[in-house]
């Protein structure tokens, strides 16, 4: 009497047979998976619609198309527009498409940012971008700033000094007197460079981010030769708010017009909240074709927190306050004594003014816009940027 369930390979005794069988079945399998690939390239090459109909049907599921939806996206949540009335859903789906859209117009006219974009200086000048090290820097930490210089145009690379009273809120302040846009500061530990903190001058905000995956220009095969040409930027995958501020924080380094002729691009592409960071060059095979060759280097980016402002520091040598003693003088006599002494003080202001730029000193305490902890994210599909 035949057996009801599928026969087994696993269920013959004999090692010899049971391997024959199985590699048996396994090649009919696979034959039979190749005629039907065959058959179906063979329609499709008759049909072109076949194709773009399997392509729109089989959309395979990953962790990017499946996503939490996160309030702060700048676009509205697909699923919350299907509605039983398609009058009501076509109108409730454009609202919602117009708020994330009006407020994400309102962040980005009030944003740290908006005077770069808004400004009316050559779009052809670099920004200044300091670049620095932690205190007691390695090798590995001044080769990796040698080629953050080659990336940003307007680079200029200074030696942190090892003594005190070089806090990272004292370089932004003196930067941001001098000129500068933006300050970079690689981090290193166990004499390697694990984390970076961008800065954008002179009012912030803070970026701080941990650098994995460190792969120089001379370690890359076959790589291109960079020129002194501004690169062109790219940014995928910025979507959130978050994201957005991320995104227009790393416009701010280039030029907002770059020299198309060098054909040199420099990628900024977030998945899963890793930023990976490559630097290509264009190179026209044909009038139809084109190639990219990689220039370097390579290394990934992941946000740690975002900070209002510039970095704090913490004046532990300031002297202390004098006591204040309340004054018990008549309201007469203490308007007489302060309308004595305002010309003096105005003009003593103004002298000052004239006399010295004013200068940006750095908060004593961080006010934190946005901090990664474990709890944040509660599945494999919670993503920030």
């Amino acid at each position: 009497m035949p057996s009801s369930h599928r026969f087994e390979p696993s269920a013959i005794k004999n090692k010899r047979k049971r391997e024959q069988v199985f590699h048996k079945a396994k090649k009919d399998k696979g034959q039979a998976k190749l005629q039907r690939r065959l058959a179906i390239a063979k329609r499709e090459a008759d049909d072109p619609k076949a194709k773009k109909k399997r392509l729109a049907e089989n959309v395979p599921r990953t962790l990017e198309n499946t996503r939490e939806f996160d309030p702060s996206f700048l676009t509205a949540d697909p699923s919350s527009s299907v509605s039983q009335d398609p009058s009501s859903s076509t109108s409730a789906f454009a609202q919602q498409q117009q708020q994330p859209a009006a407020e994400a117009t309102a962040d980005i006219a009030s944003d740290p940012f908006a005077s770069y974009f808004s400004s009316t200086d050559d779009p052809s000048i670099p920004p200044k971008v300091l670049i620095t090290t932690s205190p007691k820097a390695t090798r590995a930490s001044y080769e990796f700033c040698d080629e953050l210089v080659g990336i940003f145009p307007g680079a200029e690379f200074h030696r942190r000094p090892k003594t005190r009273g070089f806090e990272m809120g004292k370089i932004a302040g003196w930067a941001a007197g001098r000129g500068f846009s933006n300050l970079v500061v690689v981090n290193e530990n166990m004499k390697k460079p694990n984390a970076i903190t961008l800065v954008h001058l002179p009012d912030g905000p803070t970026a701080y981010f941990r650098l994995s995956s460190i792969e120089l220009t001379r370690k890359i095969f076959g790589h291109a030769r960079a020129t002194p040409h501004h690169p062109e930027l790219v940014l995928n995958n910025f979507v959130t708010r978050l994201g957005h501020t991320i995104g227009r924080m790393f416009q701010t380094f280039f030029p907002p017009l770059p020299e198309f002729q060098g054909r040199q691009v420099v990628t900024l592409h977030n998945q899963r909240d890793f930023l990976f960071f490559r630097r290509h060059r264009y190179a026209f095979r044909s009038t139809e074709k084109v190639a990219l060759q990689e220039i370097g280097p390579r290394f990934t980016l992941k946000l740690r927190s975002l900070k209002k402002g510039l970095p704090a520091v913490n004046y532990l040598g300031d002297v202390a306050k004098p006591l204040e003693f309340d004054e018990f003088d008549g309201p007469e006599e203490k308007a007489d004594s302060v309308a004595d002494d305002q010309p003096e003080s105005d003009a003593e202001e103004k002298s000052n003014e004239t006399a010295t730029p004013p200068k940006k000193v750095p908060p004593k305490a961080d006010e934190y816009e946005w901090v990664w902890k474990p709890e944040l994210e509660t599945s494999r599909r919670t993503f920030f940027l």
